[in-house]
């Protein structure tokens, strides 16, 4: 069986790692798997570049600043220039060799210039089954990559609240219509990596005559591991006598990522008994002078390419934070968890199906940042540590462990075949 699964990149952004770590774990079960990216900046042989040349990048940066150009008419501030995709440029995918070969094509993130909704018409109208795994809502939206409060989707969009010139027939409304288009008929099953996602898009106008199915993203178990907090700290050079509060993501400043929030926790945490304890660990891209908004001493990791000192950080940590309003599996939580590490969340998307509050992390209502607080203070100095630390690794183990994932997307892509081969009798 020959799967080609499809994503801009093979390591950047949390969709990247998501569907890296997928193609791995269908590769352990002897599935012939492949990656075909924009941008290929991994050393995995699997993973195949659509653009080897000087000037096939070049095409790439064009196509993702047509993009951004196209959407500047509509922009209704900076902060949401990329959390609406237009999918008005890309390649032509369907002529490739790893596409022609597959017996099955799974689609990831492609947008930013890499697939097209024309290219991917194409490559519905080759008729070979195609997955497509939902790493955000834009699939079934008219262009946003997470609605947040609105409900449009379930309809047609318009009005659309992340741009300035909305109306009924706004870009929204016209991309939605053509999403309409390219999906009929279409030999489109959905995949879903949390079941709140899932529950989402089968509300949708777009995927709700779709078979849509939820099925985590695995974590390398073995590599994201335990070992002893003193030794990580002392690679790190990080205090051996703090409570360590971790926190991290691609950018820090994204406002999807609630930086507000926990700053505002940090503040309340700040007047709390024990708080002289507490010491911060960032790493991501931050907003300039963000160390002077702090409430506690921070070490500033920026981004962390090396995978053994992000290993390193989750294992310091006495409890990672994740202040999200908006997400679906994060990444960092499952790594984190992975590691032993509890995490303090907001109740939201699919980190429930994560964390389960009280036994190996927090839960406070969303937006709350008292609840927040007192979330990262319970995991702090109040709860059972190793018992909670036991309880953050079991779950990894039970619910997102390589050979758990890839066996039930075996599954579904044997059930695929099998329907396609009934179809041809």
């Amino acid at each position: 069986m020959r799967v080609v699964h499809i994503n801009k990149s093979d390591v950047k952004g949390g969709a990247a790692v998501a569907a890296s770590r997928i193609v791995s774990s269908l590769r352990g079960m002897d599935v012939e798997a492949s990656m075909l990216v924009a941008e290929k900046l991994g050393q995995d042989d699997w993973s195949v570049s659509i653009a080897n040349s000087r000037r096939e990048k070049a095409k790439v940066m064009f196509f993702f600043l047509q993009e951004v150009a196209a959407f500047l008419p509509h922009e209704k501030s900076k902060t949401s220039r990329f959390a609406f995709s237009l999918a008005r440029r890309g390649f032509n995918l369907s002529k490739h060799p790893l596409i022609m070969e597959a017996d099955i094509i799974h689609l990831h993130w492609f947008n930013q210039g890499f697939l097209s909704l024309k290219g991917l018409e194409k490559i519905f109208q080759l008729g070979k089954p195609v997955v497509w795994t939902l790493h955000d809502m834009w699939s079934f939206t008219g262009g946003c990559h997470y609605a947040g409060s609105c409900e449009g989707y379930q309809k047609s969009c318009g009005s659309c609240p992340l741009i300035q010139d909305a109306s009924p027939n706004d870009i929204s409304a016209v991309q939605h219509g053509k999403k309409q288009m390219a999906y009929n008929n279409a030999p489109l099953s959905i995949v879903t990596c949390s079941q709140w996602l899932g529950s989402v898009a089968r509300q949708s106008s777009l995927l709700k005559h779709h078979r849509v199915t939820s099925i985590p993203n695995p974590i390398d178990t073995d590599f994201y591991a335990p070992v002893p907090r003193q030794e990580a700290r002392k690679r790190l050079n990080l205090p051996l006598d703090k409570k360590i509060l971790l926190f991290g993501a691609a950018n820090v400043a994204d406002p999807r990522k609630g930086i507000a929030l926990l700053l505002h926790a940090l503040k309340l945490l700040s007047t709390r008994k024990h708080a002289d304890q507490i010491e911060l660990v960032i790493f991501g891209k931050t907003p300039p002078r963000l160390a002077e908004k702090l409430p506690f001493p921070a070490r500033l990791m920026h981004y962390v390419s090396d995978a053994d000192t992000l290993v390193d950080l989750y294992n310091a940590a006495d409890v990672f934070v994740l202040p999200s309003l908006e997400d679906n599996l994060p990444n960092t939580v499952m790594e984190a968890l992975s590691c032993g590490t509890p995490v303090a969340a907001f109740r939201i998307g699919g980190v429930p199906e994560m964390v389960a509050h009280g036994i190996c992390g927090y839960l406070a209502a969303p937006g709350d940042a008292g609840g927040l607080a007192e979330g990262i203070e319970y995991l702090l100095f109040k709860c059972s540590e190793q018992a909670c630390r036991e309880n953050a690794r079991e779950k990894v183990l039970n619910n997102f462990a390589p050979e758990l994932v890839a066996k039930q997307y075996l599954q579904l892509y044997l059930q695929l075949l099998s329907e396609k081969g009934g179809d041809n009798e």
